[in-house]
């Protein structure tokens, strides 16, 4: 997804986040379900991304297609995603799908430490493919087109008895609707997705000389209180810095070395 479709992903990614700390599993069930919609209905596909109709009648479309059967939250997602620019009419469904993976996730990291649940949820997913790899006789199983949904999660979920509500439903979203994938290359997209999740739970710190164990401590105090959470830190010696530290949490990066300092100065000399 590239353009103007990666731009309205962002942007609803943004509203989403705002969601994510109270949000219940049911709200992926029904992003997934409300995916399953579209993706039947190429007419519908094609209102919401029609360039020529205005968002804000998509949106009503959106409104009024769902009305009162899915929770408020599950429609100011999906109507925000018709209200945006797409280039293509694939590409809505492919943002909804992340959204409601997106979601899934964030439910697994509400839970323990945050990294901990990221890191249970990661490895349930590992465990199905790795189970699904190992054994063609399933991975024809979990693809044979003439048999039901129902009966490709009844398998699947089997070969992951003791994972976790989250991982179940993106397990049994993958295989009753890969959307042209095989179930276990949509599951390695979401292990991807998990992955992004991760690092806003690691700050990566690169200083120009070891740091003592003082200014480690005051360092995870301000990163912690900055970012609300107990980041796990991983500091890397750089001495082309000169001085003072470069800090990376997920996207963001907080720069206060020299070699930045001076780049700084040098922009504004140029202009």
């Amino acid at each position: 997804m590239a353009g103007v479709s990666s731009e309205s992903l962002k942007a609803a990614q943004l509203e989403l986040e705002a969601k994510l700390p109270t949000a219940p599993l049911s709200l992926a069930e029904e992003l997934f379900a409300i995916l399953g919609l579209l993706d039947s209905n190429a007419g519908l596909r094609r209102s919401l991304t029609d360039p020529s109709r205005e968002g804000k009648d998509k949106a009503r479309l959106v409104s009024e297609l769902l009305g009162g059967s899915v929770s408020a939250d599950a429609r100011t997602v999906v109507e925000g995603l018709a209200a945006s620019r797409w280039a293509s009419a694939r590409d809505i469904g492919d943002a909804l799908e992340t959204l409601a993976a997106t979601t899934a996730i964030a439910v697994a990291e509400s839970k323990g430490t945050g990294l901990d649940g990221l890191e249970g949820l990661e490895n349930d997913l590992f465990s199905f493919i790795r189970a699904v790899n190992a054994d063609h006789g399933l991975q024809r199983a979990l693809s044979e087109p003439q048999a039901s949904s129902e009966a490709k999660v009844r398998l699947a979920l089997k070969l992951v008895p003791h994972a976790g509500s989250e991982a179940q439903v993106l397990i049994s979203q993958a295989v009753s609707a890969p959307r042209g994938l095989k179930p276990t290359a949509l599951v390695q997209r979401f292990v991807e997705l998990v992955a992004q999740r991760q690092q806003r739970w690691i700050a990566e710190v690169s200083a120009a000389r070891p740091l003592t164990p003082g200014q480690i401590a005051r360092l995870q105090a301000g990163l912690d209180k900055l970012y609300g959470r107990e980041l796990k830190i991983n500091v890397n010696v750089d001495p082309s810095l000169v001085g003072g530290v470069r800090v990376q949490v997920g996207d963001e990066v907080v720069d206060s070395s020299v070699i930045a300092r001076l780049a700084e100065l040098q922009r504004k000399l140029a202009v």
